[in-house]
C-alpha cells in the first residue's frame, strides 16, 4: 500500500475548521486568508481520497470519514507533541498552546488568578481559556484539558485530582424569619428550592443519613445553570440553596445569608483535571495539572 504523505499545515488547518465550525474563525486562529484554510482542506482531502467536511446552514461539519480522522489524527499529532517536548523538557523548556475549559463561577474566582500566574511562570505557554458551566466535548472542541467539579463519570479521558470542594446549604435571615429554619432535611419538604440544572437537575437534595445518604424532596421557586444568579437568589430571600462555598462564603461572611443543616452535609465532592490520553502526556499540559494541584490541592474550596 501507498504511504499517504499528509502536510502538517493541512492537519492544523481542517483541526481549526472542525474546532471552531468554519474557515474563517479557522483562518483567524491561524492569522492567514480564509482562501488559503480551505485550500489546505482541500488539498488534504485530495491526499486522503476522501470528502472530510460538508457546509450546511449549521457551518461547517465533519463527515462520518472526517470526524474519525479528526479524532485519530489529533491524538496521534498530540503523541508527535508529546515526544518533541520530551526532548525540550530536557532542556527545561515547557511551550506551546493550552486550549482549557473550567466552570464559570470557579474560573473567575480561583482560576484566572491561577492561570496568571502559571503564565508568567512559563511564558513560551501559550493559554487559550473558556469558563463556561456546561461540559465541553474536549476531543471535539480540540481542548487539551477541564476542571471538573464533582464525581466524574467512566470514560477513556485521563483524570487527576486537583482539590476538594465543600458544598453548603444557606438560606437569608429574611428568608428564615419568614418561613422558619429547617433542623433536619425532612423539613425541606415545607420550604422553597433554588435549583442547580446544569448537572443531573433534581427537586430531591441528598443528605448525609447514618452511614450513607438520603434523597429529600424541596418544591423548587427557581431553576439555574450559574451559581452566581443561586447566590443572588438567596440573597434576596426567594429561597434555599446548595453553593459550594467558594461561591458561598463572602456572603456567609458577611451575614447576607446563613449556613442551615451543617450537621448532614454530604463530604467534599473532589475536583479533576480532565485529559484526552493523547493531550495528557504532553509536558505543557503536565506541568499546568501540577502547577494546579499545588495551588488547590491541599485547599478546601
Amino acid at each position: 500500500m501507498e504511504q499517504l504523505k499528509v502536510d502538517i499545515d493541512d492537519l492544523s488547518a481542517f483541526f481549526l475548521v472542525i474546532e471552531t465550525g468554519s474557515f474563517a474563525r479557522a483562518a483567524d486562529r491561524l492569522g492567514t486568508s480564509k482562501s488559503i484554510i480551505s485550500r489546505r482542506v482541500m488539498r488534504l482531502e485530495e491526499t486522503l481520497a476522501a470528502r472530510l467536511l460538508t457546509r450546511g446552514a449549521k457551518g461547517t461539519q465533519a463527515t462520518d470519514v472526517g470526524q474519525n480522522y479528526y479524532e485519530r489524527a489529533r491524538e496521534a499529532l498530540a503523541q508527535l507533541e508529546a515526544a518533541g517536548e520530551a526532548v525540550a523538557e530536557a532542556v527545561s523548556d515547557v511551550a506551546g498552546p493550552i486550549r482549557m475549559s473550567g466552570p464559570l463561577s470557579f474560573g473567575v474566582t480561583h482560576l484566572a488568578r491561577a492561570l496568571s500566574e502559571f503564565a508568567a511562570a512559563y511564558p513560551r505557554v501559550e493559554l487559550d481559556i473558556s469558563f463556561d458551566d456546561h461540559s465541553v466535548d474536549l476531543v471535539g472542541g480540540g481542548y487539551d484539558l477541564a476542571v471538573r467539579i464533582g464525581e466524574l463519570a467512566d470514560s477513556s479521558l485521563v483524570a487527576k485530582r486537583i482539590g476538594k470542594v465543600h458544598t453548603v446549604t444557606v438560606a437569608s435571615p429574611a428568608y428564615l424569619d419568614s418561613f422558619g429554619r429547617p433542623e433536619h432535611p425532612d423539613d425541606l419538604s415545607n420550604h422553597r428550592g433554588i435549583h442547580y440544572t446544569n448537572v443531573a437537575p433534581t427537586v430531591n437534595w441528598r443528605y448525609a443519613d447514618g452511614d450513607g445518604f438520603k434523597s429529600y424532596r424541596i418544591n423548587g421557586v427557581m431553576r439555574s445553570d450559574n451559581g452566581d444568579m443561586m447566590l443572588e437568589a438567596a440573597k434576596s430571600g426567594l429561597g434555599i440553596a446548595r453553593l459550594p462555598t467558594f461561591i458561598a462564603s463572602r456572603a456567609i461572611q458577611s451575614g447576607e445569608i446563613e449556613v442551615i443543616l451543617k450537621a448532614y452535609e454530604r463530604p467534599p465532592v473532589p475536583m479533576h483535571a480532565v485529559m484526552p490520553p493523547g493531550r495528557a502526556t504532553t509536558a505543557r499540559v503536565r506541568a499546568l495539572v501540577s502547577f494546579l494541584n499545588l495551588k488547590f490541592g491541599t485547599e478546601l474550596l
